[in-house]
């Protein structure tokens, strides 16, 4: 007489029956959690408990207690690994304490001549030293583990991440200034769109030096549907020397003024420093922001402010902190869309390209914003 199972059927609604469907199809799937998902569907179709277990290369008692917790608990909690499953914690807290002081120290220290940590040199480290440190929990600690322990302390020892010093010990003071400046650029828009003529200026300058003038060896091979989805261009180059892109922003009207040259000494300023005098009208001040780069403030840039006394008004940035300086945002759009990639094949043709590229923003200018709150810290505005 065949065995007739005395235990109630597996009875599952739509929604059960479609999530079971989905864990035995999805490629991402537990092997663990679609074995069992399998288990629970052979069984709602009326396959023995026998059979499922030959078919599936199981012993019956593991579908018996599959199919059992699924009864008792549910479907989605039944596939799910019991609570207190899994190999116990073996590393100690102050074997814990002692890896991610490693995280937070450079090799270098260790006599080893990296730079940052690898996994391999971690774990390498860790199994060397363990037992010597009181650790002998870890001395044959995985690349693995390491990787969860980093993670759990949210430490990441193999990146490094650049940040500014704030070297200027008058930055506060300075920064102020300048937070000012802009806010004086505001007032004078509104005051141009009122009627008023204006009696000042405000310009933000800098100079983008070191353009690297490149040009290619071999022609670039453009895309190709279906094929090549982006350009490919030979790795080597032909270098045609550098220029230096001066620029000042006008934060009232937001037209670009330029100079494209080869070097960048106070020859360059005091010539940039005619160009505007001579683009602006006589009596009014023209307030400059800018870095302190020396030849904003050399002799040669001295002696000819003294020849145009009243016109120029100089106000710098802080040291190491020419962020403040809006005309660098002009200076990353500039690189991220024009710069980016370039190939010229002379000077002559790079200065041609940018200066089609600003005559044609200056056609329509883009009027920066620096939008703040004086009291908040300068180093938390924020550009829009």
């Amino acid at each position: 007489m065949p065995f007739v199972s005395v235990r109630e059927p597996i009875l599952l609604s739509d929604e059960d029956l479609a999530y079971l469907e989905h864990l035995t199809r999805s490629r991402t799937t537990r092997k663990d959690l679609h074995e069992r998902a399998t288990i629970v569907l052979l069984s709602h179709h009326g396959r023995s408990d026998s059979a499922i277990a030959r078919e599936l290369g199981l012993t019956r008692q593991k579908v018996i207690r599959t199919i059992n917790r699924v009864l008792t608990i549910g479907v989605r909690e039944g596939l799910q690994d019991l609570p207190g499953r899994g190999r116990p914690k073996t590393i100690s807290p102050e074997a814990r304490t002692w890896i991610v002081d490693l995280f937070c120290r450079k090799p270098v220290e260790f006599g080893y001549p990296h730079e940052v940590w690898t996994q391999r040199l971690l774990q390498q480290h860790i199994r060397e030293h363990a037992v010597e440190e009181g650790f002998p929990e870890v001395a044959q600690i995985s690349q693995g583990t390491i990787s969860k322990l980093a993670n759990a302390s949210a430490i990441k020892p193999h990146k490094i991440r650049s940040y500014v010093q704030n070297r200027d010990p008058a930055f506060h003071e300075k920064a102020i200034v300048v937070l000012h400046t802009y806010e004086e650029a505001n007032i004078l828009k509104v005051l141009e769109k009122e009627g008023t003529e204006p009696d000042t200026f405000i310009l933000s300058f800098d100079e983008k030096s070191g353009v690297q003038v490149r040009d290619t060896n071999y022609p670039d091979l453009m895309p190709v549907p279906g094929q090549f989805p982006c350009i490919h261009r030979d790795y080597e180059y032909v270098r045609h020397g550098t220029v230096c892109l001066q620029a000042a922003l006008d934060l009232v009207t937001g037209f670009v003024h330029y100079r494209i040259t080869e070097r960048n000494r106070s020859e360059e300023f005091i010539e940039f420093l005619k160009m505007l005098d001579a683009q602006y009208p006589d009596m009014m001040k023209l307030k400059i922001i800018l870095d302190n780069l020396k030849v904003h403030s050399s002799v040669e840039t001295m002696k000819y402010l003294k020849t145009v006394p009243n016109r120029f008004e100089f106000i710098f940035t802080p040291k190491h902190a020419s962020w403040l300086n809006i005309i660098e945002t002009f200076f990353s759009k500039t690189t991220r869309t024009v710069l980016r990639g370039i190939r010229a094949k002379s000077k002559e043709e790079i200065t041609e390209r940018i200066s089609r590229y600003i005559d044609t923003l200056n056609q329509a200018p883009v009027v920066f914003k620096w939008s703040y709150t004086m009291d908040a810290n300068p180093s938390g505005v924020e550009m829009v």
